[in-house]
């Protein structure tokens, strides 16, 4: 009996859509739906959706029947096809071939996303059993490093804790000299099938997991896993410009698995510095000049990543200006460009005066115009106002 429900619904599609669209939208709701891919408590939902999703696939990728439900509804498929007929001439493989390249090829893409669940969209069994597929975990770590070696790249030697094969049982999980037996269960295929008429179902053995076979007698040193935990030292080259946030690769220094190891992610933190401020490429500090520096010029001492270095303060410099060092800052990651460096000047002005010092800041305000101490009387201020 055919799943009803209108099938553009089902896809989430509109009914002008493409050849296109209604291939990626099933694969889409077939990644989503698959229901080796929901938990347990789902899978009996999920499967009833997953039957929904290929008939309507199955119906709207053939042009011809696709008229024949345009016009007709549910009704004209029903009368013309058998339930089993629907799905003649559906591939459903040439959706995930066409990302994946290759006809079945280790390339593609159905095979990446379906292929540990041992989905079957042809009808018939696979016969590579699972544990040949298996890859080794992705491992991730944080790492701390300070301002100045983002700036210059750095080498760190960090440690990780992760899963390496049992060097006893070369990974096999059995003892040595003992055998592994076939799984009585899935009959070494790995996988138990379910069939449904017009296609086959493969879910993984929940007798063996996956491998096939059963361990009798089970290594004693990874006790029948396969693995051991171990720390390894890993010598991980931080290249210049790194950011907070910054995550870099390495590739095979992860989990081992029955097939490949998996990539270790290092995730970098930056320090906050202590005077500097990190702008993209760019650095940011302030620095305090002397109100005599201010008004004739001369230099100033200021901070670098690298060091040192002497900045010229122009006379007549007024306070909150920002100067820029260029290329002083930080490389970009990619293109290497040099990021500068922004100092803001502060003018630090002088809270103790001498005698000596007073007279001669008072002359020059006398200089400048300024009455420092006298009081203004009416008749000054009323001229004042509307002068």
């Amino acid at each position: 009996m055919s799943i009803k429900g209108d099938y553009y619904q089902i896809l989430g599609i509109p009914k002008t859509a493409s050849p296109d669209e209604i291939k990626r939208a099933y694969r889409e709701m077939a990644l989503k739906f698959h229901p080796d891919r929901v938990p347990a408590e789902e899978k009996k939902a999920a499967e009833e959706k997953f039957k929904g999703i290929s008939e309507a696939y199955a119906v709207l990728s053939d042009s011809a029947k696709r008229d024949l439900y345009n016009q007709y509804g549910h009704s004209g498929i029903d009368q013309k096809y058998a339930q089993e007929d629907i799905f003649k001439g559906a591939d459903f493989s040439s959706i995930f071939r066409e990302m994946g390249g290759g006809s079945g090829g280790s390339g593609s893409i159905f095979e990446e996303l379906f292929g540990d669940m041992g989905f079957d969209i042809s009808g018939s069994r696979q016969s590579r059993s699972q544990s040949a597929r298996r890859r080794g975990r992705d491992l991730q770590i944080a790492i701390e490093i300070s301002l100045e070696e983002a700036a210059v790249g750095v080498e760190k030697i960090i440690t990780v804790p992760r899963y390496e094969t049992c060097t006893v049982c070369s990974g096999s999980g059995a003892k040595p000299g003992s055998k592994r037996t076939v799984c009585s269960q899935c009959k070494g295929a790995g996988k138990t099938v379910v069939s449904n008429g017009f296609f086959q179902m493969a879910q993984t053995c929940s007798r063996c997991s996956g491998e096939g076979s059963i361990i009798q007698t089970a290594c004693a040193d990874c006790r029948g896993e396969g693995r051991v935990k171990v720390t390894k030292k890993i010598k991980v080259k931080i290249p210049a410009g790194v950011d907070n946030g910054s995550q870099l690769r390495v590739r095979a220094e992860g989990e081992a698995g029955l097939n490949s190891r998996g990539d270790l992610y290092v995730v970098i933190e930056v320090r906050e510095h202590a005077i500097f401020q990190r702008h993209h490429n760019d650095i940011a500090t302030a620095v305090n000049i002397s109100l005599a520096k201010a008004i004739l010029g001369g230099e100033v001492e200021v901070p670098a990543l690298d060091g040192k270095l002497m900045m010229k303060i122009p006379a007549g410099t007024q306070c909150g200006k920002t100067f820029r060092l260029n290329g002083k800052g930080i490389p970009d990651l990619h293109s290497r460009d040099m990021g500068d460096e922004l100092v803001k000047v502060d003018i630090q002005i002088p809270t103790r005066l001498t005698a000596q010092q007073r007279q001669l800041i008072e002359e020059f305000a006398r200089l400048n115009g300024e009455n420092l101490g006298a009081k203004e009387n009416f008749t000054d201020k009323f001229k004042k106002t509307f002068r």
